[in-house]
């Protein structure tokens, strides 16, 4: 193992010398002391023409050459626009996952050892060469015995030491820049990296996946806006997953769509229902809608449905979280700063301590501009971005929910105006954020709040009559010492007893003595004696 990762670390090096990943480095304030490290690296004592490329562009390409674990990595890199400068982002977002696929003898020996049996036992008829291939996973067609066409998801062989690696030497660089660098201490290195390792290793686990698509698939049982295949659950484990397969035209297509007249208005603008209906009626969305996993069926081209697959990221919002980002996006277009600025303060996304009039004066700042747009043209996810990144000023904390919803609507927005470019995303979802407020607040919504705080009265009556008896008797709950132990100190107080009775005795004779017992001064005499006696006698 660890030969394996000198071997990655010098393949990680070649890659950072051809594409110039150290000019990136030195171009930052180092310390001097850094800065000097260039004298120690050969391939820089040469004299080198400048690159063509942007540092952008050498980045993707650098990323692309280091394999699907990294491709991976930038993939997940493009979506924090909240921490990486516009020109790497956009570069970013142009990685392809396209990976050469596995040997299909290896798919065959994965499959029958997580099901069990003979691939002929399983399926009428199996694909041998994969449908698609990816970073993760690649996918055969096959055919069920009782005659329906499935997909079959298989995560490829060796997977996670390759990833336990990349992920080691992605902790070390991160770990490394946050140390030298203020710059990179503002880009929150370590957390990307944290939350690229769940993101990697929730999708090898392919039951979660499946899971996520049948709740998907539940919420949208029979609607017109999208179509969620159907997950085979007799044949599913953590390496295998079987689905419908489904047959539309990628939405990418925009010659197959035209051809078959399409409403592209329509479509664009059901795009849009799909994500709002997602996140405030299910709070529950997609947070992969790339164009790669978004078809679209061929059945009603003018009324067009989406088509869903590829389930392994979702998210998911509080209901408090759902009511501050409405109550964002209106006092926005409403271009109410100020109660921009206290909803992100009572929702908890930025510090207590935060001063309004400051916070407000930098979203005014950075918003304002946007409005100099028409409304048609202004872009939802920078709206949210561009708030994120003042809130980040203010010590806004990584809200790992936010950010995959800010992912999911750039997808969304970029996919809807490539569908139809003048689609004027905040007119479509107005209406659908007007509905969901005024139910969120009728009288239905009020009376199924009051229920079910009702259904809670029996548990905080128990948790109340709970605290009560315990500040009553605050140390009736307090855990009996051990019999030995009780035993010593009754002893021990006996002992005590029974000096304070001598020491009472001895006063008091002395008293006798002066004639002075029923005096004043004689009650220590008196209180010793009684103490005394009282720990003597007492159980």
């Amino acid at each position: 193992m660890k030969l394996l990762a000198v071997r990655r670390l010098f393949r990680i090096q070649r890659v950072v010398i051809r594409y110039r990943l150290d000019d990136l480095l030195f171009d930052l304030p180092l310390p001097w002391w850094l800065m000097s490290l260039r004298l120690l690296m050969p391939w820089r004592w040469l004299p080198r023409k400048p690159s063509a490329l942007s540092r952008g562009a050498r980045l993707r390409l650098a990323l692309q050459d280091l394999g699907p674990i990294f491709i991976k990595f930038g993939q997940l890199l493009s979506t924090r626009r909240d921490l990486l400068p516009t020109d790497i982002a956009d570069e970013l977002m142009g990685l392809q996952d396209r990976v050469p696929p596995f040997d299909p003898k290896q798919a065959v020996a994965l499959i029958e050892e997580q099901l069990g049996a003979k691939v002929g036992e399983l399926f009428s008829r199996f694909d041998v060469e994969p449908l698609a291939s990816a970073s993760v996973a690649q996918v055969h067609a096959a055919r069920l015995k009782s005659g329906e066409e499935v997909v079959v998801k298989v995560v490829r062989p060796g997977l996670k030491p390759v990833i336990a690696q990349d992920l080691a030497w992605l902790f070390l660089i991160a770990k490394g820049a946050e140390r030298v660098s203020a710059d990179a201490r503002r880009l929150h290195p370590v957390e990307v990296v944290n939350d690229y390792e769940k993101t990697i290793y929730d999708e090898l686990d392919l039951l979660r996946e499946a899971a996520n698509a049948s709740q998907l698939r539940r919420n949208f049982e029979a609607s017109e806006l999208m179509y969620v295949p159907q997950v085979y659950w007799d044949l599913c484990r953590p390496k295998v997953l079987v689905m419908e397969r489904i047959y539309g035209v990628p939405v990418t297509d925009m010659a197959t769509l035209a051809d078959q007249r399409t409403d592209m208005k329509l479509l664009a603008e059901r795009g849009v229902e799909v994500f709002f209906t997602q996140v405030f009626r299910d709070s529950f969305f997609h947070a992969d809608m790339h164009p790669g996993n978004i078809f679209v069926s061929t059945v009603k081209p003018w009324s067009p449905q989406y088509i869903a697959i590829d389930c392994g990221i979702v998210g998911s919002l509080t209901s408090e979280d759902q009511d501050y980002l409405a109550r964002n996006l209106f006092a926005f277009f409403k271009r109410d700063y100020r109660r921009v600025a206290q909803l992100h303060i009572d929702s908890g996304w930025v510090p207590a301590h935060t001063k309004v009039n400051e916070f407000e004066a930098a979203i005014r700042t950075v918003c304002e501009p946007i409005f100099e747009k028409p409304l048609k043209d202004i872009s939802f996810g920078q709206v949210l971005m561009r708030l994120f990144q003042t809130a980040r000023r203010f010590n806004m904390e990584v809200q790992p929910q936010l950010v995959l919803l800010q992912k999911t609507l750039l997808n969304i927005e970029g996919l809807g105006r490539q569908l139809y470019p003048d689609l004027d995303l905040w007119s479509t979802a107005k209406p659908f954020l007007e509905r969901w407020m005024r139910e969120r607040y009728s009288p239905k919504a009020m009376v199924g709040n009051l229920y079910s705080q009702a259904e809670q009265l029996p548990h905080l009556a128990g948790m109340t009559r709970d605290l009560l008896e315990r500040l009553s008797q605050p140390h009736l709950h307090d855990p009996q010492l051990p019999e030995r132990r009780r035993q010593g100190d009754r002893w021990a107080l006996r002992l005590l007893g029974a000096g304070l009775l001598g020491g009472g005795a001895v006063l008091a004779a002395g008293a006798a003595e002066a004639a002075s017992l029923a005096a004043p001064a004689a009650w220590p005499a008196w209180l010793m004696l009684a103490a005394g006696l009282y720990l003597i006698v007492r159980q």
